[in-house]
């Protein structure tokens, strides 16, 4: 393509938007990396790892593309990043219901456990029941 071979100061066009593809997909890649190290529960860590790190990958692989300078490595670049595009947040809704049928509660956590649903309902007809048997002793 003739415009990216405009030069803008030492490089042209298509490696100035290389680079800048490369250098933001490297950003995404290394924070997603960091969020599955740090993140604290397992769904917090497919988040970092299915979005953010495919967006990095995204941008890597199309920085990639402006570097080709035949057809057929672009039509490849592509197909991988089509490939990536549905394969990963596919993967990563998989991972996420092998992990509810495993046991693993999406909730909130509380002192170190997951809070379950029926002992919240439960602990919350126990709080309203004594709020009536006080409420009912006073008349």
């Amino acid at each position: 393509m003739a415009f990216l071979d405009i030069m803008i100061g030492p490089l042209a066009l298509a490696d100035w938007l290389s680079w800048f593809c490369l250098i933001i997909g490297a950003f995404f890649l290394i924070t997603g990396t960091l969020g599955i190290v740090r993140l604290p529960d397992v769904f917090s860590r497919m988040h970092g790892a299915g979005m953010v790190d495919t967006l990095g990958i995204m941008l890597m692989l199309i920085g990639l593309m402006f570097q080709a300078e035949e057809w057929i490595v672009v039509a490849k670049l592509g197909l991988i990043l089509m490939f990536i595009f549905f394969t990963s947040p596919t993967t990563t809704f998989a991972l996420a219901r092998a992990a509810i049928n495993g046991g693993i509660n999406p909730g909130p956590k509380k002192a170190g456990r997951s809070v379950d649903i029926q002992d919240k309902k439960s602990k919350d007809a126990k709080v309203e029941h004594k709020k009536q048997g006080t409420t009912s002793s006073n008349t």
